[in-house]
């Protein structure tokens, strides 16, 4: 693929729920520029976005593919981003290097849940949008649903196509802009004069876009209101600017799998898109300060670039996916990451098409590209020019909200499974290796249980490591509620070196996060000096084991009260051992609690769902701690659960609210367990 400038460029990522069509929609852009020589189908597993094992065998998008296309002399990097919600951090790679989105929209479906986040995620960053809305061959497709639909997402939506025939009999476009119909045969389309019965609602749609773009533009609006009529190039460059602006979404019609409606829509992400150059200078830092550093989308200014995906590549290793944002990537040269402070040999930069490379001598600003076998350089790292510092913002981090406790299958491999997990960590930054000191496990955490899935699947696929799931251990804690005396004992005696100690402790109970005391009592020298410290570590080794069920004690304070030696048989081990017998009889005396760690939650879900979202905390030994109204119907639920109540409610959360609920979680302080499950938790510590 030739070199293109960032003018002749256009960055799309497609957007939309899972099974909008956007993998088909991809593979005819690409078959129909010529790009492909064949048309892949998702179900045959043969696409070139779909090319993951994991993919294929589901049937749907888990990662980010880039699939460029040349079109009308312009080159379109095309990114399709999954759809599936447990894949959100792919999607928000997808945004920082977009310049504009194409939200596809099933007829058939609608306007479904993650169209409405991915919307949202869009709007948020500031990306100009189109609307395609697929699927318009299909039984029970709806043109006039969807459109109306859209409307909850906001206003400016703009059709400027609709569709020639219905269902099984969709053959074609109009083009409310030319007021001309198109009928397609495999892909190609012939044009022919309005059909009557369209004509009238045409004209109102050309009209009311001729009246918005009149509206955003002085001179215009004074020429429609003389009456004068705008020229066809008026109202395409006013409706790109529109796009541009953010207020106008143009809504185009097809079937990705019929080939229907698809050169229409490249002709607007070449016509309507902005290029890199028109979204102008990229800002980030100057490296250890916050003062603010630009540069603008130029090959002549000084190189940086931003590292949005990992891949790894069976074949060349580590790929770094990256947006040139100014300057010229070139091979054989060296550059800096100022996100990690090591320089970087650039051997070969290439194009990436699914899983196929293509080499180029260069990536121009406004380009995406990637290179392999970089050192030291990860997802939302920068790449620039020594000489001229700069760091970009990294990615945003993403909520992980559920966990799976793992293990190798096979002893002896815990180190092999570290480096896995590290990995495909690092291609993916969604993920969140965590080793628990409490409950000595290890924890996978993720966006949601396919996501976790897909993840161990890579796993054994690219690792060869093959684990086993485990049930989720609570890091309880146990403490007291009252004082309580015990006696250490430890004598044997019986032939050569013997060993003695006895120590009597009192315990009692200190405030929330008053740790560990330990105060010594003796007098009369009944435990040496030099042996009082051992009673301590003997208490503190228990502590740390647990002195019921097996989880840390806290809380408590220890006195040391009494005790007796042996001039030759006492030592230290002697009295660490009595420590700990006696520890665990005073703790046992004083009668042992549970505490469990209780979770600040912030669940967010639309109006419609309050009243079932609260009941259901409650039915967790949830407490509420209050709402509030949130913009686009929704409400934040902030509550207190016990985690042992919500290590799974990223599930219980989507069933409830079909997807549309999400929900954060983090660690607020410990509770005493109720007293009737705390038996039954310490009865199964016991057993296990």
């Amino acid at each position: 693929m030739k070199s293109f400038s960032g003018e002749k460029i256009r960055n799309v990522v497609l957007l939309g729920h899972q099974g909008a069509g956007k993998t088909t929609l991809a593979e005819g852009l690409l078959f129909l520029s010529g790009t492909t020589n064949r048309m892949g189908s998702v179900l045959d597993g043969n696409t070139v976005c779909d090319f993951e094992p994991e993919e294929i065998k589901k049937t749907i998008s888990v990662s980010l593919s880039i699939a460029p296309f040349e079109w009308k002399g312009h080159k379109i990097n095309l990114m399709d981003a999954p759809g599936y919600a447990d894949f959100i951090g792919e999607t928000q790679a997808a945004l920082r290097v977009a310049d504009a989105a194409v939200l596809v929209v099933s007829a058939v479906d609608g306007l479904q849940v993650q169209h409405e986040v991915m919307w949202r995620m869009a709007r948020n960053a500031g990306i100009p949008r189109l609307v395609f809305v697929n699927k318009l061959d299909r039984e029970r497709a709806d043109f006039h649903a969807v459109l109306g639909s859209l409307k909850t997402l906001g206003k400016g939506f703009a059709p400027v196509d609709l569709p020639l025939g219905e269902e099984h009999d969709f053959k074609g476009i109009v083009d409310v802009l030319t007021e001309k119909a198109y009928s397609y045969v495999d892909g190609k389309a012939t044009e022919s004069d309005m059909p009557p019965d369209l004509a009238s609602e045409a004209a109102n749609l050309h009209t009311q876009i001729v009246e918005s773009v009149a509206e955003n533009d002085d001179d215009l609006i004074v020429k429609y209101l003389e009456g004068e009529e705008l020229t066809a190039g008026e109202v395409s460059e006013g409706l790109h600017s529109g796009v541009c602006e953010r207020n106008v979404f143009p809504v185009l019609v097809g079937s990705a799998s019929k080939l229907v409606g698809l050169d229409r829509l490249a002709d607007l992400m070449v016509e309507m898109g902005p290029s890199p150059v028109e979204v102008g200078t990229s800002v980030g830092t100057k490296p250890g300060s916050e003062e603010p550093e630009e540069r603008p989308t130029s090959p002549d200014a000084p190189l940086s670039a931003f590292v949005f995906k990992t891949v790894s590549d069976p074949y060349v290793g580590r790929v770094s996916l990256f947006k040139v944002l100014s300057g010229v990537m070139t091979p054989d040269s060296t550059v800096h990451n100022f996100s990690t402070g090591v320089d970087e040999r650039i051997a070969h930069v290439f194009v990436p098409r699914g899983k196929d490379h293509e080499s180029v001598s260069q990536i121009t600003a406004g380009d995406i590209g990637a290179v392999a076998k970089l050192s030291d350089t990860h997802s939302g790292d920068t790449l620039a020019d020594k000489a001229h510092p700069i760091v970009y913002e990294p990615l945003e981090p993403v909520d992980r909200v559920i966990a799976k406790a793992i293990a190798p299958r096979t002893k002896g491999d815990e180190d092999k499974l570290m480096t896995a997990l590290s990995k495909i960590q690092e291609e993916d930054p969604a993920l969140l290796v965590e080793r628990n000191p409490e409950t000595h496990q290890t924890l996978l955490w993720g966006t949601g249980d396919t996501h976790l899935d897909v993840a161990l699947e890579r796993l054994s696929r690219k690792h060869g490591v093959e684990v086993e799931e485990l049930e989720l251990r609570i890091p309880y804690r146990e403490t007291i509620t009252s004082k309580g005396k015990g006696t250490g004992r430890h004598v044997k005696q019986s032939g050569g070196h013997g060993q003695y100690a006895i120590c009597h402790l009192e315990v009692e109970p200190l405030p929330q996060g008053g740790g560990f005391e330990y105060e010594d009592k003796i007098f009369g020298g009944a435990i040496p000096n030099q042996f009082i410290p051992s009673v301590a570590k003997g208490v503190e080794k228990t502590m740390a084991e647990g002195a019921a069920a097996g989880y840390p004690v806290v809380d408590v304070k220890v006195t040391l009260m009494d005790g007796k030696y042996h001039p030759v048989d006492s030592s230290d081990m002697a009295f660490q051992v009595a420590g700990s017998l006696g520890f665990r009889e005073a703790m046992k005396d004083a009668g042992v609690a549970l505490l469990e760690p209780i979770m600040d939650l912030e669940v967010l879900v639309p109006d419609s769902h309050l009243g079932d979202i609260m009941g259901d905390l409650n039915s967790k030994r949830g407490r509420i701690q209050g709402t509030e109204a949130v913009a686009g119907g929704r409400q934040l639920v902030k509550a207190q659960a016990p985690m042992a109540e919500v290590t799974r409610y990223a599930i219980d959360l989507r069933s409830m609210t079909g997807g549309q609920g999400t929900f954060r979680s983090t660690f607020s302080h410990y509770e005493q367990v109720p007293a009737h499950l705390a038996e039954k938790i310490i009865a199964e510590a016991k057993s296990n």
